[in-house]
């Protein structure tokens, strides 16, 4: 059936969504000189190999042995690409990989995509496929008892959805189901050269992204109209990135507002996204006003800098996750904001994992002890939001070298100078 692809949004994602496509259209139709003149950014990317994912699957297996963990359950998503380099969209029909602590790696499949799973599988040759009125629950209760699993621990990763997860349990009641985040997030928190590479391209597409966008604000624009603008411009790069747009008083919510808003003289703008590259993602936040800032946020801005320096100083090897977010909020409630919490302040952690997923293990938050290592990555993100005035939040990528933390990008010069 075909239909209006206008209306359609408007039903499955109410009128924003509309408004973002009319906005889209209407940049396709006009594009900006500042956007029309990008290009992708030169060099070649290197791609993940099949021996550092080989590498990736005997770490997992060492991380197994040490967490008593006798196979790991996957289905589609991050962790699966990150062993195998296997996408696969999610639907009721299980499409699956069992890594054992010891044997070959085994697969489940619908049997009419058989085919299409031999294209894309490059480690482990046990396919087993199972017909539409079959269990594929039996074939992986078999998996364990044929890796020689008959008691045991199995590990689910954390994306599991709870039928698949059922179904398996009530198949194989004879194991113990664990989390396999000691395994998962074991070996995904730590970056390989080739990964932290990947990253660093996807955060510099979206700095070029940014900048060119930001040079095609005007008076009277909507959020809508910039963040196609935005979107524009990755594609100008070659890359599908976006980002969330909020303007004035909107800017103090962190994710955004659904309100309709218009750009005038004067208004803090926030612009907070960004794209992948090979799957590996980057994700930015700059704020910045449009015309001649105030007194009053200009101050914000400096302060939230000075925090956002805070969390970076602080993040040492060895020092503790929850020690970060501890740095850059003792600068915001030092001036009076918060505490904890509270608005005026900042409302959310300082910073978060990142990787294969937007978000991902580990958090700059209180509570969170894990040490810094090499090879970590995270969000460094503190932000002030005033409900009803604006908000302010700098947010740059980091990761963990033997020698401290390295930016993936420049920061913020100044509110003047959101692009370093």
């Amino acid at each position: 059936m075909c239909v209006d692809r206008r209306n359609f949004l408007r039903l499955s994602t109410g009128v924003a969504g509309a408004a973002l496509l009319d906005a889209a259209d209407a940049v396709a139709q006009n594009t900006p000189d500042a956007i029309r003149q990008l290009r992708p950014l030169p060099g070649k990317v290197a791609p993940v190999t099949d021996d550092e994912r080989s590498a990736r699957i005997e770490k997992a297996r060492r991380l197994m042995a040490e967490n008593n963990i006798d196979a790991i359950y996957l289905e589609s998503g991050s962790s699966l690409f990150y062993y195998t380099g296997v996408r696969w969209g999610q639907s009721e029909r299980m499409f699956a990989l069992v890594i054992p602590a010891r044997g070959e790696l085994a697969w489940v499949c619908p049997k009419f995509e058989e085919m299409r799973a031999r294209e894309l599988i490059r480690f482990g040759a046990d396919i087993r496929t199972w017909e539409e009125d079959e269990s594929p629950y039996k074939l992986i209760a078999q998996i364990f008892k044929d890796r020689g699993v008959r008691t045991g621990r199995i590990g689910m990763e954390e994306r599991v959805r709870f039928f698949l997860f059922d179904g398996i349990r009530n198949e194989a009641r004879n194991l113990e189901y664990v989390s396999a985040d000691p395994v998962t997030a074991g070996c995904r928190m730590i970056k390989s050269p080739t990964e932290i590479a990947l990253m660093q391209r996807a955060n510099d597409i979206t700095i070029a992204a940014f900048r060119a966008a930001a040079s095609t604000l005007k008076e009277g624009m909507t959020q809508y109209e910039f963040g196609a603008n935005v979107s524009a411009a990755f594609r100008a790069l070659g890359s599908s990135g976006s980002a969330l747009i909020g303007f004035g008083k909107y800017t103090a919510f962190p994710h955004g507002s659904v309100q309709p808003q218009q750009l005038r003289e004067g208004d803090v703008v926030l612009m907070d996204g960004g794209c992948g590259v090979e799957g590996y993602q980057s994700d930015i936040t700059r704020t910045f006003v449009f015309g001649k800032p105030t007194v009053r946020q200009t101050e914000i801005w400096n302060l939230e800098r000075k925090a956002q320096d805070a969390a970076l100083a602080a993040a040492k090897v060895g020092a503790t996750c929850e020690s970060v977010d501890a740095a850059a909020r003792k600068v915001i409630t030092d001036a009076g904001f918060g505490p904890d919490y509270k608005v005026p302040g900042l409302p959310h952690r300082t910073g978060h994992g990142i990787g294969l997923d937007g978000h991902e293990w580990t958090n700059f938050v209180r509570g969170n002890k894990t040490r810094l290592q090499p090879g970590m990555c995270f969000s460094d993100e503190p932000m002030i939001a005033i409900y009803g005035e604006f908000g302010v939040r700098l947010e740059d990528c980091l990761y963990i070298t033997d020698d401290g933390p390295k930016m993936f990008t420049k920061q913020s010069i100044s509110i003047d100078q959101p692009f370093g």
